[in-house]
């Protein structure tokens, strides 16, 4: 038995008079009887500096305090990978998860380093060549796609990847307009890659649409694993909103399914039922 939790968790947010750095003050009521859960986070912006997550070392060292909080002991820091936008290079990506593993407490998190590839030029060209960013020692990747549209041959092309035993792990599927209302669609998808919900939207926070979407895919068990996708502390505070949610709609199990059992299978090249 991993233990209960109570309803209700909640972190509250605190910032030092000099205003460099945010300390997140934990008050998160989800007590474990038995023994505490590790949660595997699948995706953050913790590495500072890179896109438009952390900006500075205080606040990743603030955002890992939160999720220690919140219960997680291995996250997977993921940066995005977006033509035009947010393209670090891996050298410098590198550098700022060394700085990063340097600062950090000896009981924060460990850290994966992983990448947010969005499904644009550049991810088609590193897919032909075999050089798609994974999580780090997996055979696993995350991807997103633009909010109004499926990539035409999306399916196909995903497919192509399991073939080659990658697991393909899609990104807040509760965003894709082409999803929602479209069960047999998402389903579809589903059998080819695996879908991770936003916590903040579970929780309420992402919009009304994206929310009914996020909840309607856990309830359905369309999607199988939750993740923080933490850019700033406060998004901490949504995280334990919906992992709240989960817990009273559908029971402390699906919690440790959702944020526990099924991102380790991920990691493990696994693509879960």
């Amino acid at each position: 038995m991993v233990g209960e939790a109570y309803p209700g968790p909640s972190i509250f947010i605190t910032q030092d008079h000099g205003g460099q750095r945010a300390t997140t003050v934990a008050a998160i009521l989800l007590v474990y009887t038995a023994r505490s859960m590790g949660f595997v986070d699948l995706h953050s912006h913790v590495l500072y500096g890179l896109d438009d997550g952390a900006p500075d070392e205080a606040t990743a060292i603030a955002l890992l305090d939160g999720l220690t909080a919140l219960g997680v002991t291995e996250q997977c820091v993921t940066p995005h990978q977006k033509a035009g936008q947010y393209l670090p290079s891996w050298d410098r990506i590198e550098a700022t998860l060394a700085a990063v593993e340097r600062a950090r407490a000896p009981g924060h998190p460990t850290l994966r380093l992983g990448a947010e590839n969005m499904w644009d030029d550049v991810f088609i060209s590193r897919a032909a060549r075999g050089e798609i960013p994974q999580y780090r020692g997996t055979s696993a990747f995350l991807v997103e796609i633009p909010p109004q549209l499926m990539p035409p041959g999306m399916i196909d092309q995903l497919f192509k990847l399991r073939i080659k035993r990658m697991v393909p792990v899609l990104a807040h599927p509760e965003r894709y307009q082409p999803l929602w209302d479209d069960d047999p669609l998402a389903r579809s998808l589903r059998t080819v890659c695996a879908f991770v919900v936003d916590l903040g939207a579970v929780g309420g926070f992402h919009g009304r649409r994206e929310t009914k979407a996020a909840r309607h895919l856990l309830e359905t068990g369309i999607a199988c694993a939750v993740a923080s996708d933490a850019h700033q502390v406060g998004d901490l505070q949504q995280a334990a909103a919906g992992l709240a949610w989960i817990d009273k709609k559908l029971g402390h199990a699906a919690v440790v399914r959702l944020f526990d059992h099924a991102p380790r299978a991920i990691l493990a090249g696994e693509l879960p039922d």
